[in-house]
């Protein structure tokens, strides 16, 4: 019986184990990029990519993405633990086990990218650098935003070569939409840092413009992204069912900058987390209607 209650509670802080590393690299946001990563791949393969590249890709964007959150919180930590909004950050994981999985998830990355094709294994090291880089270019850019977009917008590239073995126009075309889609949600988020940022000294673009300017700027760059979309859609030669889809694109769109003019923190992370779900998953499911239909 005592065995029994002893397994019951190491099962139990296991399982909050997990929960705190999966809040730690806010695991649930991962539905932001993998969508396009996946529809750059649909269309890389005619609508059928073959499971075995289907479940490298998905073991490579998981890798990928959790190295660059863990880097993100092994670089900030003391940075993080000055903020009210990220405070608690640091009572999720130790900064050694922190650094310890983010050794863990690169290695398995790079091990995922070399079992897909000779080129993806190449470049795996290139990828890696690009998603760090972000977590440091607020200390010397304003421009953080831009990198974190690019380093998202890697992914339907990166999907397309692991089908292809080469590259094309139009993920490079998908990606430019993926960095004005993430600097301009990501320009709406750091609105809740305005007053922290500002002390710290740090380059803050919604700093230097102001919260009402950093609003507009952002508008601008999500219509930048339908445009390429719009773009994509016609250099991968889609059909008229993802052309329809991108109405809804552009209502959520609406959605998210009218929820965020009210700068509280529920509008804010409501238009940060549900409208862009919706954007990239409507995406994806209008390429792969399109496809396979």
């Amino acid at each position: 019986m005592v065995a029994q209650d002893q397994q019951v509670q190491d099962e139990s802080r296991s399982a909050n184990a997990v929960e705190r590393f999966l809040r730690l690299i806010r695991f649930s946001h991962t539905v932001f990029a993998l969508p396009f990563a996946l529809g750059a791949l649909v269309v890389a393969a005619n609508g059928r990519p073959s499971a075995r590249v289907l479940t490298l890709v998905l073991v490579c964007m998981v890798c990928a993405r959790t190295s660059a959150m863990l880097f993100n919180r092994w670089v900030d930590w003391s940075l993080d633990q000055r903020n009210p909004r990220t405070a608690s950050r640091h009572l999720l994981l130790s900064k050694s086990a922190m650094l310890l999985s983010l050794i863990v998830s690169s290695a398995a990355f790079v091990i995922a990218a070399a079992a897909i094709n000779r080129l993806t294994f190449l470049l795996s090291p290139i990828a890696l650098l690009i998603i760090f880089l972000y977590s440091l270019t607020k200390r010397f850019t304003s421009a953080t935003h831009f990198f974190l977009g690019a380093a998202l917008a890697i992914s339907p590239i990166g999907a397309w070569i692991a089908q292809t073995g080469n590259v094309a126009l139009a993920p490079f075309v998908l990606a430019a939409g993926i960095v004005c889609w993430v600097a301009g949600f990501d320009l709406i988020y750091a609105t809740q840092d305005f007053d922290f940022d500002k002390q710290e000294g740090l380059h803050s673009l919604v700093v230097r413009l102001g919260i009402q300017n950093s609003l507009r700027l952002a508008q601008l760059l999500h219509l930048f992204l339908l445009v390429a979309l719009i773009v994509f859609g016609f250099v991968a030669q889609l059909g008229p069912i993802y052309f329809g889809a991108m109405v809804l694109v552009a209502a959520a769109l609406f959605f998210e900058h009218r929820s965020a003019r009210s700068l509280d923190v529920v509008g804010i992370n409501r238009a940060f987390f549900q409208s862009n779900a919706f954007v990239s998953a409507v995406f994806l499911i209008a390429v792969c209607l399109d496809r396979l239909i």
